[in-house]
């Protein structure tokens, strides 16, 4: 997250503004964004937006963006017996080669917040929760 909140705040003065986000879409190579739609996102914070601010907004954004339930059928297609567990392996092969590929540092952040269980299985149905929820089950 710091990291993303220093590649958006273009001009290093500690808050993203329209013309950070001006910069951030040009650097994404869309470069006619419409001064309403760049006011339009300003004006969803409560304030200047600093990296406070900015992780807020972000975590409101993510949470629940898809139900458990879309991504828990994402995850099955890779559990066809419907057990709620993958192997750790397997996933990370396809998670770093198909579609969005997922670098060694992303799977490797995923694998430290779940890690796999001693016969080398992960829980998706748990991290499904987390993602949707924000907190892990009891």
């Amino acid at each position: 997250f710091p990291q993303a909140f220093t590649i958006m705040d273009q001009n290093r003065d500690g808050f993203i503004d329209k013309a950070d986000l001006r910069d951030t879409f040009a650097a994404l190579g869309r470069l006619n964004v419409k001064n309403e739609e760049l006011e339009d996102m300003v004006k969803e914070a409560p304030g200047p937006i600093n990296f406070t601010v900015f992780l807020t907004m972000f975590g409101e954004k993510l949470k629940g963006t898809d139900p458990e339930e879309t991504i828990l059928n994402a995850f099955k297609i890779f559990d066809p017996e419907g057990k709620g567990r993958i192997k750790a392996d397997y996933i990370k092969e396809m998670l770093m080669t198909q579609a969005d590929r997922f670098s060694q540092e992303e799977i490797n952040q995923m694998f430290a917040a779940f890690p796999p269980d001693v016969s080398g299985n992960l829980d998706y149905k748990n991290l499904c929760y987390v993602i949707t929820h924000g907190e892990e089950k009891d």
